[in-house]
């Protein structure tokens, strides 16, 4: 597919044979200043607690060289590659509910952007400093609009995220590890159920089924939400017990292809939640174990970005390039295996998956859990 080409947006699911994405950009990055969701989702011991600012320029352009790398491998497979319009993060923004010093980023477009079939939906976001992320995305999501006449352009109810969406009980510093993993057990977190709130990130697609985490940036009304907004899909509620912090499914329960789930070891799927997939003989396996013992400087994220990979086909995934262990676990599998070397970038926003959004995989809606 060229750049030429009128655009077609369909993505049903994450292992068809990718034929259009859309690659972040690290450009004016900040670490957002202190506020009620993103303090609960800074571990105790990070480096980034009381940080907060423009990321140093070195590592910005770092992590920008690798994005193009990434993105221009693409390119020679055949992918279309598209990248958002950065904003001035580093401006104060406001509503009338509350103000912040800065925004985020925009290299992690996977978190902002879900593509079911024909539809591009904009999630809600639960941080205030990721609530105008969108308009990074705008550009592109208008001429996907105006070339592709069946794309639907959705977007989710803006969220108010006022102090009522927030457990105050969250934002000790000295909560300790044992006491958020028995609230997660307990399902117990820092978003409350005041509204809606969901990212992106929470849910995987599975052609009719689709799968999304209850954790700290999806509450269980937003996938109420969408569980009504998608009346032909059948939503699942997932948890894990073993993360005390859960963000994102996606460094935890990773499809690789029809058939194959790969499942981070420490924060496994309850078995009353495995039974569909059981029933249907899909298999999930334990993650490998990652390559590294700690992330990298100022990273949100937790070293099971080794998980975070992209599945170009049924055959063939990318997988950062340090990570040997998932490298040669895939490969077992049966997997071709792409390195790509990611790391650096870890810290604006997640992994190989978390910087890419699909807008176009080639197959059809299919229904891979026939047996409920």
């Amino acid at each position: 597919m060229t750049d030429t080409e009128p655009t077609v947006v369909q993505s049903w699911n994450e292992w068809d044979p990718l034929r259009h994405v859309i690659v972040g950009r690290a450009d004016g990055c900040c670490i957002p200043p202190p506020e009620p969701a993103l303090d609960a989702k800074v571990p105790e011991d990070s480096d980034m607690r009381g940080q907060w600012g423009p990321r140093p320029q070195e590592t910005v352009d770092r992590a920008n060289e690798l994005l193009d790398n990434f993105a221009d491998m693409l390119k020679k497979r055949g992918v279309r590659v598209d990248r958002p319009d950065p904003l001035d993060f580093n401006q104060p923004v406001a509503t009338p509910d509350w103000e912040t010093e800065s925004m985020f980023g925009c290299m992690p477009p996977r978190d902002v952007l879900l593509t079911v079939g024909k539809e591009m939906l904009e999630a809600t976001m639960s941080y205030r400093c990721r609530w105008f992320e969108y308009l990074c995305y705008r550009p592109l999501l208008q001429r996907y609009y105006e070339e592709d006449p069946g794309m639907r352009h959705e977007a989710a109810p803006k969220p108010r995220l006022t102090d009522a969406d927030y457990r105050p009980d969250y934002l000790s510093e000295k909560i300790g590890v044992e006491k958020r993993l028995q609230w997660t057990a307990e399902k117990y977190f820092v978003t409350t159920e005041e509204e809606p709130l969901f990212d992106a990130a929470d849910v995987l697609r599975f052609g009719k089924d689709l799968v999304v985490q209850h954790g700290f940036t999806t509450n269980l009304k937003g996938i109420d939400w969408l569980r009504r907004h998608f009346p032909d899909h059948r939503v699942h509620a997932v948890n894990f017990p073993g993360d005390p912090y859960p963000i994102h499914i996606d460094a935890t329960f990773t499809p690789i292809r029809p058939g194959l789930i790969i499942n981070n070891p420490d924060r496994r799927l309850p078995d009353d939640q495995r039974k569909m997939f059981e029933r249907n003989e899909w298999e999930i396996v334990d993650a490998a174990r990652p390559a590294h013992n700690s992330p990298p400087p100022l990273c949100y994220s937790s070293v099971w970005l080794s998980m975070n990979v992209l599945v170009l086909d049924p055959k063939t995934v990318c997988v950062e390039a340090s990570e040997v262990h998932q490298m040669d676990q895939l490969d077992r599998l049966g997997m071709e295996v792409v390195p790509v070397d990611l790391r650096d970038a870890y810290a604006f926003g997640g992994g190989l998956h978390c910087c890419t959004a699909d807008v176009r995989r080639e197959g059809s809606l299919e229904d891979y859990f026939p047996k409920g």
